[in-house]
């Protein structure tokens, strides 16, 4: 245990409330930059936190068009936080000035609050990918896709500092009728993808690179990943593929909502 020495206890409480009023700082400004709805800045008081309003509906319909135009991609990274491959992946996105979408499986963002509130404050929108990551949660019953999809929902926005995730991506495509129009009431449109990297089966920096070239005129959402193994292909091909979009002319957006 640390030490606080001579300080007394005087000293320590007046740390204590230094340190609470980092923490609320440190809030305000995620969910700021989030611009979300519900998203305000903390209250002045620590224990005041009224309930966020509920997020607006949005459409059920699969999203796979860009809101930055026709000549534009989205990037999206899935099953993360992960300690090792996140930091990695925000760095190369943060050296080409690209914002991505974090698909995150509930217990990660969970096990690591701080990855999920330093994506916020990048300004990368979050995305609901689960809470198990099960790709036969399509054939499962409508009482356990709702619990996958909204334990999920409340451990990122819990994670972020109450930062919302905007979109719904099931696990592998496994939608519903029924896990489209739930994330939709919730405020999250579904989400596929037009380009899959294949950089979960590590196939090697140099196929993923290929993949992505050969794909894309399939649409302009990208897959990727930031966890499930190891993911230095996939840094190293991002490094590769994103000033490479770049020089195709392509700019960077989200998916539509």
């Amino acid at each position: 245990m640390a030490r606080h020495g001579g300080r007394g206890w005087y000293g320590r409480l007046v740390a204590a409330a230094l340190g609470v009023t980092a923490v609320a700082a440190a809030t305000s400004v995620w969910t700021a930059q989030a611009g979300q709805p519900g998203g305000g800045p903390a209250g002045a008081g620590v224990s005041a936190k009224p309930a966020a309003p509920k997020a607006a509906a949005v459409s059920p319909v699969i999203a796979h068009s860009s809101d930055a135009g026709s000549h534009a991609v989205n990037i999206t990274i899935d099953d993360g936080p992960d300690p090792t491959w996140t930091p990695q992946v925000l760095q190369v996105l943060r050296e080409n000035g690209v914002k991505a979408t974090f698909c995150m499986v509930g217990p990660q963002a969970k096990a690591h609050p701080e990855l999920v509130r330093q994506i916020v404050a990048a300004g990368h929108r979050l995305c609901d990918h689960t809470v198990s990551h099960d790709t036969g949660m399509d054939r499962k019953s409508t009482a356990y896709q709702s619990q996958q999809i909204l334990d999920a929902e409340r451990q990122i926005t819990k994670a972020s500092g109450g930062v919302r995730p905007m979109y719904y991506r099931a696990p592998g495509g496994a939608f519903t009728p029924y896990s489209r129009r739930l994330a939709a009431s919730h405020g999250m449109r579904p989400l596929g993808w037009n380009v899959d990297s294949k950089d979960f089966e590590r196939p090697g920096t140099d196929a993923i690179v290929s993949t992505v070239k050969r794909e894309l005129s399939n649409g302009p959402t990208i897959l990727f990943h930031d966890a499930g193994g190891d993911r230095s292909q996939t840094v190293a091909a991002l490094r590769i593929v994103l000033p490479w979009l770049k020089q195709q002319g392509y700019a960077f957006g989200y998916p539509v909502r």
